[in-house]
């Protein structure tokens, strides 16, 4: 429960947010693009912790299940969304550590 409350609080973050979007190089292609975003300490500090305490998550994996999360919670309605979603928060890894 409370791993869930930590993504929580990292999907509420992310809304206050500004981002700098920008296509990667190559990635215009797989329909990845990187960003920049300044997060208030205590969230890199909860996202810090979080990885540590289960490695098979990583900060991109954190981020994409969060931002994913959120959007599936607030309406939006798209398959591969919520594909996202369900795949980062229940890849096949996180079920054999247990997480």
């Amino acid at each position: 429960m409370q791993d869930v409350q930590a993504l929580d609080s990292v999907q509420t973050a992310l809304l206050e947010t500004q981002l700098d979007v920008e296509p990667v190089q190559g990635g215009a292609a797989d329909g990845v693009v990187s960003f920049h975003a300044e997060l208030p300490e205590p969230i890199q500090q909860a996202m810090t912790s979080f990885i540590e305490r289960y490695p098979n998550w990583d900060q991109y994996r954190l981020i994409q299940a969060a931002l994913a999360g959120f959007l599936v919670q607030n309406g939006v309605e798209s398959r591969e969304i919520t594909r996202l979603y369900v795949g980062n928060m229940f890849s096949r890894q996180s079920l054999l550590q247990g997480v």
